[in-house]
């Protein structure tokens, strides 16, 4: 995420970190070895940890399992990335957001600690977390990966309680190999002796390459469709709508949660618990895998106590902003006509494309128009190709402030060559008065659907502009 102009004393000193490398990512355990151990280890200081990699959904899961611990009362540590509008966002300290004062704090120590030796912007930011988990009481951390795992600052945690895989596909090719077998290797290098490895929906190359390393060390494996299930319930609503996908747990919006009459919801199947419950409150049925992976990792705590009314009360107020996610007020919602809907996703590899698809597969009661920016080392085409069915029409534009952005101009010739019509924009508000005025040139009179999509750091442009 592009840091904005600095205005706080952390968003200074955050910027000052930047500057400690000359890469932006350089996968190594070393330099932050180096400054945990200058720090007094402090991962070795904390409560029981599940540790999350994989390239789709790991937020979600995470965000599933924080709503449901939290609402049975337990304290929970979260360290998540990138953030969508303030750095603040990536550390949570026994469930509230990291203040500026404690931020500034583990910042401060962490750069007296690293005494100006090269090391990555995600690396001392990681260490700095790991300092503030371990002065803040809590139960339980919630550690999501940044980038692969098996090099990620985050694989210093010996012991686990649980690791996670959630669903993996093309991305980040350059630092994690070309192949899915590849990037699923780098994954499962969060793999650790004894530590229950809870495994989501994978395409078959990954899935045989985590088993492997699962059984090379020792790790206990609960895969999905395994030792665990988790799908639409009743059968009569996972039969009217397409089946979660191996790539990715992919499959249209079920609607309504348990507790309206005939209203559907999930079913959760696994060595100890059988539930039925309630849908996520994320949309997309992908996000029933999403859950499901959660689920089979509190299901593997040992000493922790999630009576069925707290796991369907997480599962109902679970918070993960830009992941189709709404906005129904704030100055973009205003630009579009009254009828219309505006939507978010931080999306921007293949499978996430394929996740947008069959949600927009669901949305058949009006056109649907995209938004689009991404960075520069992403695949457009293979975001953009389960989307052409869908598209009446795009806009791209160069994500503002970012300096590895796709240009527009790219974009919208990679959408042209897949047979949808595109236009370049300067900015959102410009995109969405472009699409509006589209659509009446058209004769589209009625209410339309607008997605913003490509990208996290757009999406946190989004965020900060609707306010």
């Amino acid at each position: 995420m592009t840091q904005a102009q600095p205005h706080t004393a952390s968003d200074r000193v955050l910027t000052r970190l930047m500057r400690l490398h000359p890469k932006k990512i350089d996968l190594t355990l070393g330099r932050v070895e180096r400054l945990l151990t200058a720090l007094g280890n402090p991962q070795d200081l904390l409560p029981p940890v599940i540790h999350v990699a994989g390239t789709n959904g790991k937020g979600s899961t995470v965000a599933t399992m924080r709503a449901c611990l939290e609402a049975a009362s337990y304290r929970v540590h979260v360290y998540t990335s990138p953030h969508l509008v303030r750095f603040h966002e990536r550390i949570r300290l026994a469930g509230e957001l990291i203040d500026e004062d404690a931020l500034l704090a583990a910042l401060d120590e962490c750069e007296r600690a690293n005494g100006g030796e090269p090391i990555t912007f995600f690396e001392i930011t990681t260490a700095a977390a790991f300092l503030a988990f371990a002065r803040i009481p809590a139960d339980i951390v919630l550690l999501e990966t940044g980038l692969g795992g098996r090099l990620d600052a985050t694989n210093v945690i010996d012991r686990p309680a649980a690791t996670a895989i959630t669903p993996i596909s093309l991305d980040h090719q350059a630092f994690l190999g070309d192949t899915i077998a590849a990037i699923a290797g780098e994954k499962a290098g969060i793999l650790k002796p004894g530590a229950p490895a809870i495994i989501g929906p994978q395409p078959d190359a990954a899935a045989a390459v985590i088993e492997a390393r699962a059984v090379a060390i020792g790790a206990p494996l609960y895969r999905w469709h395994r030792e665990w299930r988790c799908g639409p319930h009743p059968p009569a609503a996972e039969a009217a709508d397409p089946p979660l996908s191996h790539n990715a747990g992919e499959g249209t919006r079920l609607r309504g949660p348990r507790g309206g009459e005939g209203e559907a919801g999930m079913r959760y199947e696994g060595e100890k618990w059988r539930l039925d419950l309630p849908l996520p409150s994320l949309p997309g049925a992908h996000q029933i895998a999403n859950a499901g992976i959660a689920l089979a990792c509190l299901e593997r705590l040992d000493g922790f106590l999630l009576p069925e009314e707290a796991i369907t009360a997480g599962l109902r107020r679970i918070d993960w902003p830009a992941r189709l996610q709404r906005l129904t007020s704030g100055p973009l919602v205003e630009t579009l006509p009254s009828r219309w809907e505006l939507w978010l996703d931080g999306g921007h590899n293949p499978g996430a494309g394929q996740v947008l698809s069959d949600a927009a597969a669901g949305w058949r009661d009006r056109p649907l128009y995209l938004v689009v920016g991404m960075l520069s080392t992403k695949d457009a085409s293979g975001f953009l190709t389960p989307l052409e069915a869908h598209a009446r029409a795009l806009c791209a534009l160069t994500i503002p402030g970012e300096e590895n952005a796709l240009p527009a101009a790219r974009i919208a010739a990679t959408a042209r060559a897949l047979g949808i019509r595109a236009e370049e924009a300067a900015s959102v508000e410009t995109a969405l008065r472009s699409i509006v005025a589209r659509a009446i040139v058209d004769g589209e009179a009625g209410p339309a659907r607008v997605l913003i999509c490509g990208s996290l750091h757009l999406a946190g442009i989004v965020l900060a502009e609707n306010g």
